[in-house]
């Protein structure tokens, strides 16, 4: 598998970001898994709505070992820089409620595909209006990256 420059070598990726609201987003692990799960399935509806025809994710069905081993790819992933998966928080890590992914350019004059999603009950409220306000200035401050274009979807189901 060929890997796209898109980032400079040099760059290290940031490992804990605040939000306001006493949160914080880190990089996925496979060791996530009992939490991703329990915010991935207890959204699934809305998350494939978002996500379903591009990504064929979350399916309808979805078991812990398969969602280990696709945390586990995002985990490889990062390490790599070759895409992020950065999972939303609470203060003591005992809930995951949502992600960021920051992927590589799909489309030409782009310099990444920035998505973001919270779980269905956080929509609307201000964990949601927090990462969505944090999201794009951190993109600005510390990624080197020119040009985003954000695919985020407002929480609303499509």
């Amino acid at each position: 598998m060929t890997t796209i420059a898109w980032l400079p070598d040099e760059w290290s990726h940031p490992v804990r970001v605040p939000l306001t609201t006493g949160h914080h987003l880190r990089p996925i692990r496979a060791t996530d898994v009992d939490l991703d799960m329990q915010a991935v399935m207890g959204s699934q509806e809305r998350l494939w709505s978002l996500y379903g025809e591009s990504w064929g994710w979350p399916p309808a069905t979805m078991t812990a070992d398969q969602d280990r081993e696709d945390l586990a790819r995002h985990e490889a992933e990062i390490e790599r820089h070759e895409s992020f998966n950065y999972a939303l928080f609470d203060n003591g890590e005992t809930e995951l409620l949502g992600c960021v992914y920051i992927d590589p350019p799909i489309q030409d004059g782009t310099g990444a595909e920035i998505s973001w999603w919270v779980v269905d009950w956080l929509v609307g409220g201000p964990i949601e209006a927090a990462l969505d306000e944090l999201v794009p200035r951190w993109i600005a401050t510390d990624w080197p990256i020119t040009n985003p274009h954000y695919t985020h979807h407002q929480g609303k189901s499509a």
